[in-house]
Protein backbone atom coordinates (compact mmCIF):
# COMPACT_ATOMS: atom_id res chain seq x y z
CA UNK A 1 0.00 0.00 0.00
CA UNK A 2 0.88 3.50 -0.72
CA UNK A 3 2.22 5.62 1.84
CA UNK A 4 0.15 8.49 1.28
CA UNK A 5 -2.96 5.96 1.58
CA UNK A 6 -1.24 4.45 5.11
CA UNK A 7 -1.24 7.83 6.31
CA UNK A 8 -4.57 9.15 5.06
CA UNK A 9 -6.04 5.76 6.69
CA UNK A 10 -4.65 6.89 9.67
CA UNK A 11 -5.53 10.54 9.52
CA UNK A 12 -9.34 9.41 9.06
CA UNK A 13 -9.37 6.85 12.15
CA UNK A 14 -6.96 7.62 14.66
CA UNK A 15 -6.87 11.45 15.13
CA UNK A 16 -9.00 12.56 17.71
CA UNK A 17 -12.31 12.86 16.39
CA UNK A 18 -12.69 16.84 17.49
CA UNK A 19 -9.85 17.89 16.36
CA UNK A 20 -10.83 15.68 12.70
CA UNK A 21 -14.08 17.04 12.37
CA UNK A 22 -12.96 20.78 12.54
CA UNK A 23 -9.66 20.00 10.53
CA UNK A 24 -12.05 18.91 7.63
CA UNK A 25 -14.75 21.56 8.77
CA UNK A 26 -12.54 24.65 8.66
CA UNK A 27 -11.63 24.35 4.65
CA UNK A 28 -15.35 23.70 3.81
CA UNK A 29 -16.72 26.66 6.20
CA UNK A 30 -14.83 28.54 4.51
CA UNK A 31 -15.59 27.56 1.03
CA UNK A 32 -19.51 27.80 2.26
CA UNK A 33 -18.92 31.81 3.23
CA UNK A 34 -17.01 32.83 0.48
CA UNK A 35 -20.00 31.19 -1.84
CA UNK A 36 -22.85 32.90 0.38
CA UNK A 37 -21.03 36.02 0.37
CA UNK A 38 -21.10 36.00 -3.09
CA UNK A 39 -24.79 34.63 -3.31
CA UNK A 40 -25.07 37.51 -1.07
CA UNK A 41 -23.02 40.65 -3.25
CA UNK A 42 -24.60 39.15 -6.51
CA UNK A 43 -28.25 40.12 -4.84
CA UNK A 44 -26.97 43.34 -3.93
CA UNK A 45 -25.50 44.40 -7.05
CA UNK A 46 -28.79 43.16 -9.38
CA UNK A 47 -31.15 44.88 -6.88
CA UNK A 48 -29.34 48.18 -8.38
CA UNK A 49 -31.41 47.12 -11.51
CA UNK A 50 -34.75 47.13 -10.01
CA UNK A 51 -36.67 45.22 -7.88
CA UNK A 52 -37.78 42.89 -11.26
CA UNK A 53 -34.06 42.48 -11.66
CA UNK A 54 -34.15 41.65 -7.72
CA UNK A 55 -36.91 39.18 -8.32
CA UNK A 56 -35.01 37.40 -11.10
CA UNK A 57 -32.27 36.46 -8.98
CA UNK A 58 -34.46 33.99 -6.65
CA UNK A 59 -36.35 32.78 -9.59
CA UNK A 60 -32.94 31.75 -11.48
CA UNK A 61 -31.69 30.21 -7.77
CA UNK A 62 -34.82 27.94 -8.39
CA UNK A 63 -33.28 26.90 -11.31
CA UNK A 64 -29.65 26.59 -9.81
CA UNK A 65 -31.05 24.29 -6.94
CA UNK A 66 -31.99 21.81 -10.06
CA UNK A 67 -28.20 21.82 -11.22
CA UNK A 68 -27.21 21.53 -7.47
CA UNK A 69 -29.44 18.72 -6.95
CA UNK A 70 -27.76 16.25 -9.80
CA UNK A 71 -24.35 17.36 -8.65
CA UNK A 72 -25.52 16.53 -4.98
CA UNK A 73 -27.01 13.21 -6.28
CA UNK A 74 -24.01 11.65 -7.70
CA UNK A 75 -21.65 13.35 -6.06
CA UNK A 76 -22.51 12.69 -2.18
CA UNK A 77 -24.17 8.96 -3.43
CA UNK A 78 -20.09 8.40 -5.25
CA UNK A 79 -18.35 10.07 -2.23
CA UNK A 80 -20.51 8.15 0.53
CA UNK A 81 -19.73 4.81 -1.08
CA UNK A 82 -15.90 5.97 -2.34
CA UNK A 83 -14.97 6.69 1.51
CA UNK A 84 -16.20 3.19 2.88
CA UNK A 85 -14.30 2.07 0.11
CA UNK A 86 -11.27 3.82 1.55
CA UNK A 87 -12.00 2.79 4.96
CA UNK A 88 -11.78 -1.01 3.77
CA UNK A 89 -8.29 0.64 1.69
CA UNK A 90 -10.09 -0.77 -1.55
CA UNK A 91 -8.47 1.93 -3.73
CA UNK A 92 -9.32 0.97 -6.77
CA UNK A 93 -12.86 0.50 -6.34
CA UNK A 94 -12.95 3.56 -4.68
CA UNK A 95 -11.83 5.17 -7.79
CA UNK A 96 -14.58 3.53 -10.02
CA UNK A 97 -16.57 4.82 -8.01
CA UNK A 98 -16.10 8.20 -8.30
CA UNK A 99 -14.98 8.30 -11.62
CA UNK A 100 -18.36 6.83 -12.66
CA UNK A 101 -20.55 9.74 -10.54
CA UNK A 102 -18.36 12.67 -11.81
CA UNK A 103 -19.20 10.48 -15.57
CA UNK A 104 -23.04 10.46 -14.88
CA UNK A 105 -22.86 13.89 -13.38
CA UNK A 106 -21.32 16.19 -16.11
CA UNK A 107 -23.75 13.91 -18.92
CA UNK A 108 -27.22 14.22 -16.77
CA UNK A 109 -26.75 18.02 -16.64
CA UNK A 110 -25.74 18.38 -19.81
CA UNK A 111 -28.94 16.94 -21.57
CA UNK A 112 -30.66 19.04 -19.34
CA UNK A 113 -28.85 22.17 -20.10
CA UNK A 114 -30.30 21.11 -23.96
CA UNK A 115 -33.91 20.80 -22.99
CA UNK A 116 -33.63 24.31 -20.77
CA UNK A 117 -32.77 25.80 -24.15
CA UNK A 118 -35.23 24.39 -26.08
CA UNK A 119 -37.97 25.42 -23.59
CA UNK A 120 -36.80 28.89 -22.30
CA UNK A 121 -40.03 30.62 -22.25
CA UNK A 122 -42.39 28.23 -20.43
CA UNK A 123 -39.19 27.31 -18.07
CA UNK A 124 -38.89 31.22 -16.85
CA UNK A 125 -42.70 31.38 -16.14
CA UNK A 126 -43.00 27.63 -14.62
CA UNK A 127 -39.87 28.89 -12.14
CA UNK A 128 -42.15 31.56 -10.78
CA UNK A 129 -41.75 34.80 -12.92
CA UNK A 130 -43.73 37.35 -13.55
CA UNK A 131 -44.15 39.40 -17.08
CA UNK A 132 -42.10 41.78 -15.41
CA UNK A 133 -39.85 39.63 -14.13
CA UNK A 134 -39.62 37.30 -17.01
CA UNK A 135 -37.18 39.29 -19.58
CA UNK A 136 -35.07 39.87 -16.61
CA UNK A 137 -34.91 35.84 -15.62
CA UNK A 138 -34.80 34.62 -19.30
CA UNK A 139 -31.51 37.06 -19.77
CA UNK A 140 -29.82 35.80 -16.41
CA UNK A 141 -31.06 31.80 -16.60
CA UNK A 142 -29.23 31.14 -20.24
CA UNK A 143 -26.05 31.88 -18.80
CA UNK A 144 -26.51 29.74 -16.06
CA UNK A 145 -28.25 27.16 -18.76
CA UNK A 146 -24.48 27.24 -21.13
CA UNK A 147 -22.63 26.43 -17.65
CA UNK A 148 -24.87 23.66 -16.56
CA UNK A 149 -22.35 20.70 -16.87
CA UNK A 150 -19.84 22.92 -15.00
CA UNK A 151 -22.01 23.73 -12.12
CA UNK A 152 -23.33 20.02 -11.36
CA UNK A 153 -20.11 18.32 -11.59
CA UNK A 154 -18.12 20.78 -9.05
CA UNK A 155 -20.71 20.10 -6.88
CA UNK A 156 -19.56 15.98 -7.41
CA UNK A 157 -16.26 16.96 -7.46
CA UNK A 158 -16.14 19.00 -4.42
CA UNK A 159 -18.31 16.04 -3.04
CA UNK A 160 -15.49 13.46 -3.96
CA UNK A 161 -13.07 15.44 -2.04
CA UNK A 162 -14.38 16.38 0.98
CA UNK A 163 -15.22 12.54 1.28
CA UNK A 164 -11.73 11.24 0.39
CA UNK A 165 -11.01 13.97 3.38
CA UNK A 166 -9.37 16.30 1.03
CA UNK A 167 -11.54 19.73 1.63
CA UNK A 168 -8.74 22.09 1.10
CA UNK A 169 -8.95 21.33 -2.46
CA UNK A 170 -12.71 21.83 -2.75
CA UNK A 171 -12.12 25.31 -0.78
CA UNK A 172 -9.51 26.38 -3.24
CA UNK A 173 -11.83 25.47 -6.29
CA UNK A 174 -14.87 26.60 -4.77
CA UNK A 175 -13.55 29.99 -3.13
CA UNK A 176 -11.94 30.76 -6.42
CA UNK A 177 -15.03 30.50 -8.29
CA UNK A 178 -17.33 32.70 -5.95
CA UNK A 179 -14.37 35.35 -5.88
CA UNK A 180 -13.78 35.16 -9.18
CA UNK A 181 -17.74 35.88 -9.42
CA UNK A 182 -17.68 39.01 -7.59
CA UNK A 183 -15.29 40.57 -9.64
CA UNK A 184 -16.69 39.66 -12.56
CA UNK A 185 -20.30 40.82 -11.02
CA UNK A 186 -18.39 44.80 -10.63
CA UNK A 187 -16.55 44.17 -14.08
CA UNK A 188 -19.32 43.42 -16.64
CA UNK A 189 -22.40 44.78 -14.90
CA UNK A 190 -21.65 48.40 -14.04
CA UNK A 191 -18.26 48.84 -15.62
CA UNK A 192 -19.53 47.44 -19.01
CA UNK A 193 -22.98 48.19 -18.35
CA UNK A 194 -23.82 45.10 -19.30
CA UNK A 195 -26.97 44.61 -16.86
CA UNK A 196 -28.37 41.56 -15.71
CA UNK A 197 -26.51 39.97 -18.54
CA UNK A 198 -23.46 41.02 -17.10
CA UNK A 199 -24.39 38.75 -13.61
CA UNK A 200 -25.36 36.06 -15.21
CA UNK A 201 -22.03 35.98 -17.46
CA UNK A 202 -19.57 36.64 -14.88
CA UNK A 203 -21.47 32.98 -13.50
CA UNK A 204 -20.80 31.04 -16.48
CA UNK A 205 -17.31 32.01 -16.78
CA UNK A 206 -16.34 31.25 -12.68
CA UNK A 207 -18.28 28.07 -12.77
CA UNK A 208 -16.29 26.61 -15.96
CA UNK A 209 -12.98 28.27 -13.82
CA UNK A 210 -14.17 26.84 -10.54
CA UNK A 211 -14.66 23.45 -12.55
CA UNK A 212 -10.89 23.41 -14.17
CA UNK A 213 -9.42 23.97 -10.44
CA UNK A 214 -11.25 21.18 -8.80
CA UNK A 215 -10.31 18.84 -11.79
CA UNK A 216 -6.81 19.75 -12.07
CA UNK A 217 -6.51 17.99 -7.67
CA UNK A 218 -7.15 14.78 -9.40
CA UNK A 219 -4.91 15.59 -12.57
CA UNK A 220 -1.94 16.38 -10.20
CA UNK A 221 -3.01 13.17 -8.66
CA UNK A 222 -3.14 15.02 -4.97
CA UNK A 223 -5.97 12.44 -3.99
CA UNK A 224 -6.11 8.96 -3.77
CA UNK A 225 -8.70 8.11 -5.91
CA UNK A 226 -8.01 8.52 -9.66
CA UNK A 227 -10.93 10.20 -12.13
CA UNK A 228 -10.24 8.61 -15.23
CA UNK A 229 -12.85 7.27 -18.28
CA UNK A 230 -11.50 3.67 -17.99
CA UNK A 231 -12.80 3.62 -14.12
CA UNK A 232 -16.50 4.56 -15.92
CA UNK A 233 -18.25 1.47 -14.21
CA UNK A 234 -21.59 1.39 -17.18
CA UNK A 235 -22.83 -1.63 -14.25
CA UNK A 236 -26.27 -1.17 -13.17
CA UNK A 237 -25.55 -2.17 -9.71
CA UNK A 238 -22.95 0.29 -9.35
CA UNK A 239 -24.86 3.14 -11.26
CA UNK A 240 -28.25 2.22 -8.82
CA UNK A 241 -26.29 1.99 -5.58
CA UNK A 242 -24.82 5.21 -6.27
CA UNK A 243 -27.90 6.85 -7.55
CA UNK A 244 -29.77 5.32 -4.49
CA UNK A 245 -27.08 6.61 -2.02
CA UNK A 246 -27.30 9.91 -3.01
CA UNK A 247 -30.81 10.22 -3.75
CA UNK A 248 -32.09 11.67 -0.45
CA UNK A 249 -29.27 14.71 -1.42
CA UNK A 250 -31.21 14.70 -4.93
CA UNK A 251 -35.10 15.02 -2.92
CA UNK A 252 -34.00 17.46 -0.74
CA UNK A 253 -32.18 19.87 -3.49
CA UNK A 254 -35.08 18.97 -5.69
CA UNK A 255 -37.64 19.54 -3.14
CA UNK A 256 -35.55 23.14 -2.61
CA UNK A 257 -35.90 23.83 -6.25
CA UNK A 258 -39.83 22.74 -6.61
CA UNK A 259 -40.16 24.89 -3.17
CA UNK A 260 -38.49 27.96 -4.45
CA UNK A 261 -40.61 27.34 -7.44
CA UNK A 262 -43.97 27.29 -5.42
CA UNK A 263 -43.23 30.13 -3.23
CA UNK A 264 -42.43 32.41 -5.89
CA UNK A 265 -45.88 31.41 -7.48
CA UNK A 266 -47.32 32.33 -4.21
CA UNK A 267 -45.21 35.41 -3.80
CA UNK A 268 -46.20 36.60 -7.31
CA UNK A 269 -49.65 37.28 -6.14
CA UNK A 270 -48.38 40.64 -3.64
CA UNK A 271 -46.11 41.35 -6.48
CA UNK A 272 -42.58 41.80 -7.58
CA UNK A 273 -41.72 43.12 -4.01
CA UNK A 274 -43.18 40.21 -2.44
CA UNK A 275 -40.80 37.63 -4.68
CA UNK A 276 -37.76 40.41 -4.31
CA UNK A 277 -38.25 40.23 -0.33
CA UNK A 278 -38.68 36.28 -0.25
CA UNK A 279 -35.82 35.77 -2.31
CA UNK A 280 -33.78 37.93 -0.30
CA UNK A 281 -35.13 36.08 3.13
CA UNK A 282 -33.65 32.89 1.40
CA UNK A 283 -29.60 33.83 0.60
CA UNK A 284 -29.74 35.00 4.08
CA UNK A 285 -30.77 32.03 6.01
CA UNK A 286 -28.91 30.20 3.78
CA UNK A 287 -25.36 32.60 4.72
CA UNK A 288 -26.61 32.22 8.22
CA UNK A 289 -26.88 27.81 8.05
CA UNK A 290 -23.51 28.25 6.13
CA UNK A 291 -21.66 27.48 9.45
CA UNK A 292 -23.43 24.78 10.18
CA UNK A 293 -23.50 22.64 6.97
CA UNK A 294 -19.78 23.51 7.10
CA UNK A 295 -19.24 21.55 10.22
CA UNK A 296 -21.79 18.84 9.15
CA UNK A 297 -19.62 18.59 5.73
CA UNK A 298 -16.40 17.72 7.95
CA UNK A 299 -18.22 15.59 9.60
CA UNK A 300 -19.56 13.55 6.45
CA UNK A 301 -16.19 11.79 5.64
CA UNK A 302 -15.61 11.49 9.43
CA UNK A 303 -18.55 9.07 9.39
CA UNK A 304 -18.31 7.32 6.17
CA UNK A 305 -14.67 6.63 7.01
CA UNK A 306 -14.80 5.17 10.06
CA UNK A 307 -18.11 3.75 9.38
CA UNK A 308 -16.34 1.34 6.78
CA UNK A 309 -13.48 1.21 8.78
CA UNK A 310 -15.83 -0.80 11.64
CA UNK A 311 -15.14 2.28 14.06
CA UNK A 312 -18.75 2.93 15.59
CA UNK A 313 -17.38 4.25 18.50
CA UNK A 314 -15.94 7.17 16.50
CA UNK A 315 -19.12 7.46 14.33
CA UNK A 316 -21.10 8.23 17.36
CA UNK A 317 -18.90 10.40 19.27
CA UNK A 318 -18.67 12.35 15.71
CA UNK A 319 -22.17 12.84 15.68
CA UNK A 320 -22.58 14.37 18.88
CA UNK A 321 -19.49 16.64 18.33
CA UNK A 322 -21.31 17.89 15.27
CA UNK A 323 -24.37 18.88 16.80
CA UNK A 324 -23.00 20.79 19.55
CA UNK A 325 -20.95 22.62 17.75
CA UNK A 326 -23.56 23.75 14.83
CA UNK A 327 -25.98 24.23 16.75
CA UNK A 328 -23.65 26.43 18.96
CA UNK A 329 -22.50 28.75 15.46
CA UNK A 330 -26.45 28.55 14.55
CA UNK A 331 -27.69 30.08 17.66
CA UNK A 332 -24.71 33.07 17.46
CA UNK A 333 -25.51 33.80 13.87
CA UNK A 334 -29.29 33.65 14.35
CA UNK A 335 -29.40 35.82 17.49
CA UNK A 336 -27.23 38.83 15.05
CA UNK A 337 -29.32 38.27 12.33
CA UNK A 338 -32.76 38.78 14.46
CA UNK A 339 -31.93 42.07 15.67
CA UNK A 340 -30.64 43.33 12.44
CA UNK A 341 -33.32 41.95 9.93
CA UNK A 342 -34.67 45.07 8.61
CA UNK A 343 -31.47 46.91 7.97
CA UNK A 344 -29.95 43.51 6.55
CA UNK A 345 -32.89 43.65 3.94
CA UNK A 346 -32.59 47.56 3.99
CA UNK A 347 -29.13 46.72 2.17
CA UNK A 348 -29.85 44.42 -0.61
CA UNK A 349 -32.95 46.76 -1.60
CA UNK A 350 -33.68 49.95 -0.62
CA UNK A 351 -37.45 49.67 -1.04
CA UNK A 352 -39.91 50.44 2.24
CA UNK A 353 -42.40 47.50 0.80
CA UNK A 354 -39.29 44.53 0.49
CA UNK A 355 -38.79 45.67 3.49
CA UNK A 356 -41.61 45.47 5.09
CA UNK A 357 -42.44 41.90 3.72
CA UNK A 358 -38.80 40.99 4.20
CA UNK A 359 -38.01 41.38 7.80
CA UNK A 360 -40.54 39.81 9.46
CA UNK A 361 -39.91 36.74 7.19
CA UNK A 362 -35.94 37.27 8.32
CA UNK A 363 -36.94 37.45 11.94
CA UNK A 364 -38.89 34.25 11.79
CA UNK A 365 -36.74 32.29 9.57
CA UNK A 366 -33.66 32.57 11.92
CA UNK A 367 -35.80 31.99 15.17
CA UNK A 368 -36.74 28.07 13.49
CA UNK A 369 -32.98 27.61 12.17
CA UNK A 370 -31.76 27.17 15.35
CA UNK A 371 -33.71 23.75 15.21
CA UNK A 372 -32.00 23.05 11.77
CA UNK A 373 -28.02 21.38 13.18
CA UNK A 374 -29.92 18.50 14.92
CA UNK A 375 -32.21 17.97 11.84
CA UNK A 376 -29.18 17.94 8.98
CA UNK A 377 -27.01 16.38 11.49
CA UNK A 378 -29.08 13.15 11.37
CA UNK A 379 -29.79 13.23 7.64
CA UNK A 380 -26.14 13.05 6.88
CA UNK A 381 -25.82 10.56 9.61
CA UNK A 382 -27.85 8.12 8.02
CA UNK A 383 -26.74 9.03 4.38
CA UNK A 384 -23.04 8.87 5.56
CA UNK A 385 -23.15 5.26 6.87
CA UNK A 386 -25.16 4.18 3.53
CA UNK A 387 -29.33 3.63 5.60
CA UNK A 388 -30.71 5.11 2.28
CA UNK A 389 -34.50 4.61 2.85
CA UNK A 390 -33.87 6.81 6.69
CA UNK A 391 -31.89 9.18 4.67
CA UNK A 392 -34.31 10.13 1.97
CA UNK A 393 -37.12 10.53 4.97
CA UNK A 394 -35.13 12.93 6.25
CA UNK A 395 -34.59 14.61 3.31
CA UNK A 396 -38.11 14.96 2.75
CA UNK A 397 -39.23 16.27 5.34
CA UNK A 398 -38.37 20.56 5.99
CA UNK A 399 -38.30 21.16 2.54
CA UNK A 400 -41.28 18.41 1.24
CA UNK A 401 -43.63 16.92 3.33
CA UNK A 402 -43.75 19.75 5.99
CA UNK A 403 -42.79 22.64 3.94
CA UNK A 404 -44.89 22.49 0.65
CA UNK A 405 -48.16 22.16 2.63
CA UNK A 406 -47.64 24.54 5.41
CA UNK A 407 -47.15 27.19 1.81
CA UNK A 408 -50.10 26.12 0.24
CA UNK A 409 -52.42 26.15 3.36
CA UNK A 410 -50.97 28.88 5.20
CA UNK A 411 -50.90 31.36 1.86
CA UNK A 412 -54.83 30.72 1.62
CA UNK A 413 -55.24 31.30 4.92
CA UNK A 414 -53.10 33.72 6.33
CA UNK A 415 -52.15 35.17 3.20
CA UNK A 416 -48.44 36.84 2.65
CA UNK A 417 -48.28 36.38 6.64
CA UNK A 418 -48.69 32.49 5.42
CA UNK A 419 -45.99 32.58 3.49
CA UNK A 420 -43.54 33.95 6.02
CA UNK A 421 -45.06 31.60 8.21
CA UNK A 422 -44.39 28.65 6.09
CA UNK A 423 -40.98 27.58 6.07
CA UNK A 424 -40.30 28.51 9.79
CA UNK A 425 -42.95 26.18 10.67
CA UNK A 426 -41.68 22.97 8.96
CA UNK A 427 -38.30 23.33 10.45
CA UNK A 428 -39.92 22.99 13.42
CA UNK A 429 -41.97 20.22 12.85
CA UNK A 430 -38.58 18.09 11.43
CA UNK A 431 -36.56 18.63 14.46
CA UNK A 432 -38.98 15.87 16.70
CA UNK A 433 -39.15 13.36 13.84
CA UNK A 434 -34.71 13.60 13.63
CA UNK A 435 -34.81 13.38 17.53
CA UNK A 436 -36.98 10.35 16.57
CA UNK A 437 -34.13 9.01 13.78
CA UNK A 438 -30.91 9.69 16.14
CA UNK A 439 -32.81 7.21 18.92
CA UNK A 440 -33.39 4.64 16.96
CA UNK A 441 -30.00 4.96 15.26
CA UNK A 442 -27.60 4.91 17.86
CA UNK A 443 -29.93 2.34 19.55
CA UNK A 444 -29.59 -0.22 16.93
CA UNK A 445 -25.78 0.38 16.32
CA UNK A 446 -25.55 0.72 19.95
CA UNK A 447 -24.33 -2.88 19.97
CA UNK A 448 -21.77 -2.76 17.57
CA UNK A 449 -20.01 -0.03 19.41
CA UNK A 450 -20.34 -2.09 22.41
CA UNK A 451 -18.43 -4.97 21.19
CA UNK A 452 -16.17 -2.56 20.09
CA UNK A 453 -15.45 -1.11 23.59
CA UNK A 454 -15.25 -4.50 24.95
CA UNK A 455 -12.79 -5.63 22.14
CA UNK A 456 -10.55 -2.88 22.56
CA UNK A 457 -10.59 -3.89 26.81
CA UNK A 458 -9.24 -7.06 26.09
CA UNK A 459 -6.32 -6.16 23.96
Amino acid sequence: MAKQQISQFDKMTKTPVTKLIIMLSIPTIISMLVSNIYNLVDTKFVGKLGTSASGAVGIVFGYMAILQAIGFLFGQGSGSIMSRQLGKQDVERASRTASTGFAFSFACSLIIGIISLLVLDDLVMFLGSTPTIAPYAKTYITFIIAAAPFVSSSFTLNNILRYEGKAVFGMAGMMTGALLNIGGDYLFMFKMNMGIAGAGLSTAISQVVSFVILLSAFWRHKTQCMLSLKFVYLDYRQIFNITATGFPSLLRQALNSISTIILNTEARVYGDSAVAAMSIVSRVGFFVFAVAIGIGQGFQPVSAFNYGAGKHDRVRKAFFTTVTLSELAMLVFSVLVYFNASDIVWRFREDAEVVKVGARALKLYVLAQVTLPTSMACEMLYQSTGRKLGATLLSAMRSGIFFIPALLILSRIRGLSGIQEAQPLAFVLSFPISIIFIIVYFKRYGEKAQAERAAKALR
